[in-house]
């Protein structure tokens, strides 16, 4: 059962069964046309084929339509809700940094090519700067964790004064 009314899915007294596809247009939506002996016979025909002479109803559906209702279906979900409301202190933050501090509020070429590798450079910039603080974070932990190591007494205590366990 279709839900037809001049190309949007609305109305679901219309049983298109018998729509059947006819082409794809250059803009990527893809034509379905209805039987007219079926749609003559329709109580609902003025609803449905109201511009239609001979009582064709034609539907255009895009070819990424179903992909999209798939991401909406799984944007509305408790997990992708809860994985939107970090997108602000991750995916947000790098732009906002762009544009504070790597002068990207306004671009300094013209053309798409120049300012598409402009911005790109910028970025690797950026993901070396992040990846040069996490391996200088990374030696410096571990050089403070064995000089720590260095300074800390090891001691043990007596062998009378350590628990005992039993096993019974």
């Amino acid at each position: 059962m279709c839900r037809v009314q001049c190309g949007v899915w609305s109305y679901p007294t219309c049983s298109i069964r018998g729509v059947k596809y006819a082409t794809t247009n250059r803009d990527g939506y893809r034509g379905y046309k209805s039987d007219p002996g079926l749609c003559a016979k329709c109580p609902t025909r003025e609803f449905c084929t109201t511009h239609s002479k001979d009582c064709v109803k034609t539907v255009q559906r895009h070819v990424w339509k179903d992909y999209e209702e798939l991401a909406d279906d799984a944007r509305y979900t408790q997990k992708y809700r809860d994985l939107y409301k970090r997108r602000k202190e991750t995916i947000e933050r790098v732009f906002a940094d762009a544009k504070e501090k790597h002068t990207m509020r306004y671009a300094q070429y013209r053309g798409l090519a120049q300012v598409t590798n402009w911005v790109k450079l910028k970025f690797a910039a950026m993901n070396l700067h992040k990846l040069a603080n996490w391996k200088w974070k990374e030696q410096f932990l571990s050089w403070f964790f064995h000089l720590f190591s260095l300074f800390v007494p090891k001691t043990r205590l007596p062998l009378a004064a350590q628990p005992v366990f039993s096993t019974g």
